[in-house]
């Protein structure tokens, strides 16, 4: 029987936990209809989102004739273009890829980049409410800070800035086929554009990991055209909109608990525990890519059969009583945090240490320079949009608390 829970509902949103119990007392792996993939398996217990992640020869991400498993028979090929990332990939491509990004990351020395964000954090809460009181948090700091973090580590220029954050954010809005559908434009768009950047960075050179790529591919590194585009539109769009959102989520749970706040704000060395914490209540990104199931296999009971697709729930195995005691409460000094917020396995998001860096760093100078921060609407009001699998709100209006 396909479970009825509606992860695009505002319902869903505001109490994740008490969905995710009820799906989970269905069972360890439930049948779930999900909005564009259809009819898919859910994991729902920590345990089995480890094994299907891990186990990558049994759950793959391409069915035997090369196919990506999430992709349906109506989607254009623009969609197939940037599915050729490393994150519709198995072994050995996956790995063929992730060498050649891994490589460039490094050479940028991520972990080093940490003043430099604070500081750009902090210039940002300066100009919060530079257009006015009250000012939508996410649009005016939580997007703009891992926007302009990746902008410049990609090496893209300053004055396009505004044209990506546009264009990323028609990407996260889609909850249909025919909201994915309206969407290509903006994926057309995106494409010529990069393609248009990668022709320059090969002319001219450049600076930062766009150039690092061209450079590989320069040597001889093994990686095509539709690669090198695809995986600037991966690092694009996942370096910065999966990273707004656990920032403005972050912030709304120490709005709605100002004795949070008060407990972050008495010692920011506690940042640290905070931000994993925060990574595991909210799971920014509720699920992976549908995996192809290869061979009939037996999961804590149910039967999967060869053929058939399966999704890891990263929302319910952060939510999961066997891996986290109490997980419906935040708990800000939560130790150990057995979260699986940016997966496992070869999957493994390539950049949780820049999206770890930008979490501290935003959270320390928006409430250093606005102490008394508060919602300019009731909670009641505040809405996420009906994105599935992405815990997005939609806006986040707030006004200084000074008088």
């Amino acid at each position: 029987m396909t479970s009825r829970v509606d992860f695009t509902s505002q319902d869903y949103f505001r109490n994740p936990a008490a969905a995710l119990e009820k799906l989970r007392s269905e069972g360890p792996v439930v049948e779930v209809s999900f909005p564009i993939i259809g009819r898919v398996w859910a994991t729902t217990t920590q345990a089995l989102a480890d094994r299907v992640l891990k186990d990558s020869v049994t759950f793959t991400m391409r069915k035997e004739d090369g196919e990506v498993a999430g992709m349906r028979w109506w989607m254009p090929g623009i969609v197939r273009t940037f599915a050729t990332s490393m994150l519709a990939m198995d072994e050995p491509d996956h790995k063929r890829l992730r060498d050649i990004v891994d490589e460039a990351f490094r050479r940028r020395a991520v972990l080093g980049m940490e003043p430099h964000i604070a500081a750009t954090a902090a210039q940002l809460a300066d100009q919060l409410f530079a257009d006015g009181s009250p000012a939508d948090l996410i649009q005016r700091f939580a997007r703009q800070l891992p926007l302009l973090v990746i902008c410049e580590l990609l090496g893209l220029p300053a004055a396009d800035r505004p044209k990506f954050s546009a264009l990323a954010a028609r990407f996260s809005r889609f909850t249909s086929a025919m909201g994915f559908l309206a969407m290509i434009p903006s994926a057309i768009a995106m494409k010529r554009y990069i393609t248009g950047h990668l022709e320059t960075v090969r002319r001219r050179g450049g600076e930062g990991l766009i150039a690092e790529i061209v450079r590989v591919e320069r040597e001889g590194g093994r990686i095509s055209g539709d690669e090198i585009v695809s995986m600037v539109f991966l690092l694009l769009f996942a370096g910065h909109e999966t990273t707004t959102h656990p920032i403005s989520g972050a912030v709304h749970e120490l709005l709605k608990n100002p004795s949070l706040r008060d407990w972050l704000q008495e010692d920011w060395s506690r940042a640290d525990l905070a931000v994993e914490e925060f990574l595991r209540f909210l799971s920014p990104v509720q699920f992976t890519k549908p995996r192809h199931v290869r061979r009939d296999v037996e999961l804590d009971g149910v039967i999967v059969k060869r053929g058939e697709r399966i999704m890891a729930m990263l929302a319910a195995a952060n939510m999961d009583p066997a891996a986290n005691p109490h997980p419906e409460r935040l708990d800000l000094g939560r130790r150990p945090n057995r979260h699986v917020a940016f997966g496992t396995g070869i999957h493994f998001c390539l950049g949780h240490q820049l999206a770890r860096i930008e979490g501290k760093c935003a959270l320390k100078a928006l409430f250093a320079r606005w102490p008394r921060l508060k919602l300019a609407v009731p909670e009641s009001q505040i809405s996420w949009r009906r994105r599935p699998g992405l815990n997005a709100i939609d806006q986040l209006p707030v006004v200084t608390g000074e008088t």
